[in-house]
């Protein structure tokens, strides 16, 4: 979207030459085309202080200039990190200057002597880029801020989360893709007989125990990738003694629908009445 005439107009451009007559002549031409914000310096030793107090939309830099040429300029404003693009239409009269004045980061040239029509037009493309590229950062910054929120949010969520998982029951638990444990709160695998120190969980201490017609229940709805809850599941544990647990699950998908695992929570219910259909 082009920027409107308005914004186009009272854009902020700096004309920065060591010759008084072409100062005045860019002046007058900028004034004539409507441009309400226009500023010069003859000294190029204070473009880099202008531009950072006032971030110009545009500045017309000479290449030839006494004590400080435009190249030195260029370089010194490149060296401030705040703006990633560098507003500057360098002027010259030696052809062999343009390719390097590009390289050197200005975005477009003007030829001496002046051509009005080409000056103009120059200057209104470069400010049209200029407020776009301005617009296009502002965008970026406000998804960046929504992004940040939103993260912030989403991680608030996870914490309530989590915290209400753990007041109402004895465990919160998640696993990846192959069933293997990557989180838990509280004594998980305490509770479930397995061993806990990290790396001793053997596939014997997963599958011993359990009720194999429940676990191959349970397993086909796991297969299936569809949440559970309550699931009933009985276990005699390595000392003999038989435990009673209730576990309620959801699968977890990534950004691409891809499967990456369950997360869920579960009580030990061995001291609670059983439930109909288990002794």
């Amino acid at each position: 979207m082009i920027p409107d005439e308005s914004a186009i107009r009272n854009s902020s451009i700096l004309v920065v030459d060591d010759q008084e007559s072409n100062v005045l002549l860019l002046e007058q031409m900028l004034q004539n085309a409507g441009y309400k914000n226009v500023t010069s310096t003859m000294n190029p030793l204070e473009v880099c202080a202008l531009h950072k107090e006032h971030a110009y939309d545009l500045i017309l830099l000479d290449l030839q200039m006494p004590e400080m040429d435009g190249f030195q300029v260029m370089e010194g404003l490149r060296a401030d990190p705040t703006d990633a693009y560098l507003p500057v239409l360098v002027i010259t009269a030696q052809p062999g200057h343009k390719l390097r004045a590009l390289e050197a980061g200005a975005r477009d040239f003007i030829s001496k002597p002046f051509d009005i029509v080409e000056v103009r037009t120059r200057i209104r493309n470069m400010l049209e880029v200029r407020l776009l590229y301005k617009k296009l950062a502002a965008h970026n910054r406000e998804l960046e801020q929504a992004v940040a929120e939103r993260t912030a949010e989403l991680r608030e969520s996870e914490a309530r989360f989590r915290s209400l998982a753990e007041l109402a029951s004895d465990w919160y638990w998640e696993q990846d893709e192959k069933g293997e444990f990557t989180k838990t709160s509280g004594p998980v695998m305490e509770m479930l007989g397995v061993r806990a120190a990290p790396g001793s969980v053997s596939q014997a201490d997963v599958t011993q125990g359990w009720d194999e017609h429940e676990r191959a229940m349970l397993q086909a709805i796991i297969d299936a990738r569809q949440p559970f809850l309550d699931f009933e599941l009985n276990r005699v544990s390595l000392d003999g003694s038989r435990k009673r647990f209730r576990v309620s699950g959801q699968p977890m998908f990534g950004a691409t629908a891809r499967f990456i695992g369950y997360r869920g929570i579960g009580v030990e219910t061995t001291y609670q009445v059983p439930s109909r259909g288990h002794a």
